[in-house]
């Protein structure tokens, strides 16, 4: 049976009700996670640095203060990437992302990687599905079924894990029947679990990539479409977003938010 418990409330509550807390030595671990399965990535596919984000490459405060990067790419192969964080570290709380959408061309899903301390330790991974996985069994066999066992492992071995059930009901069904979205302790075991689950998920999903066969032509309009419209819908209605206001006001979250799903790149979308 399992130990797993739920953590209910808002990603600003969190972090109004924790004591100040440095983060900063999870946060140097994460950054450094993320960049090695950046490093992955990008030694599989061709990327190039969107210019559109160039201008969030440091934002806010130089130190001690909220402040963030924002990096988003796109190639033959992917529609968008992103390698992103926000937040103050030094008083608990920051938030990560390393995100990857892919082209048309395959309907492998599509990667997404989050790591959040609010001082507390939090992290979500999933791969995004381009088909319904309910009407759509060969898909679901494919690419979640294999996952279930690791998934329910993971829920009876690690008792510390908090499934963490967004407020919002739009975030909670976007979700796949294996996504990892957990509150978690920030200690050396929780943190080697996110670290082997994550490399794990990423050499798997670059696996697919290259078994994968092409999408026909004429079904490639509609699937980036409805990429985009996914993409879009979840990053505007995040509800962390609130913490972007916090920190920077609204016109800059606004402008944030719209790099994040890539609404001003200058770079094309693969075909």
């Amino acid at each position: 049976m399992s130990n797993v418990s739920e953590t209910l409330k808002a990603v600003q509550d969190m972090a109004d009700e924790a004591p100040v807390t440095d983060v900063t030595e999870t946060f140097v671990q994460w950054q450094a996670l993320l960049g090695e399965l950046k490093e992955k990535i990008a030694a599989r596919f061709e990327l190039h640095h969107d210019p559109s984000t160039r201008v969030w490459e440091t934002f806010g405060a130089e130190a001690g203060g909220p402040r963030g990067s924002l990096a988003g790419y796109t190639g033959p192969e992917v529609d968008w990437m992103v390698h992103s964080w926000v937040g103050d570290p030094e008083h608990g709380f920051v938030n990560l992302h390393l995100t990857v959408w892919l082209g048309p061309h395959v309907r492998v899903p599509h990667l997404g990687l989050a790591l959040l301390c609010w001082p507390g330790g939090w992290f979500y991974l999933d791969s995004v599905p381009r088909s319904s996985l309910v009407a759509d069994g060969d898909y679901y066999d494919r690419y979640y079924a294999p996952a279930e066992q690791e998934w329910l492992a993971v829920r009876e071995e690690y008792e510390d894990l908090s499934w963490f059930t967004s407020r919002a009901g739009f975030i909670r069904g976007s979700l796949s029947p294996t996504a990892y979205c957990y509150s978690m302790p920030r200690d050396e075991r929780h943190l080697a679990l996110v670290r082997r689950l994550m490399h794990e998920q990423v050499d798997r999903w670059l696996g697919w990539v290259e078994e994968a066969g092409p999408v026909p032509a004429a079904e490639r309009g509609a699937l980036a479409a409805a990429d985009l419209a996914v993409r879009r819908n979840i990053v505007e209605r995040d509800p962390a977003n609130v913490m972007g206001v916090r920190y920077f006001g609204e016109q800059v979250t606004d402008r944030l938010v719209r790099a994040l799903w890539g609404g001003d790149r200058s770079l094309p979308r693969p075909s």
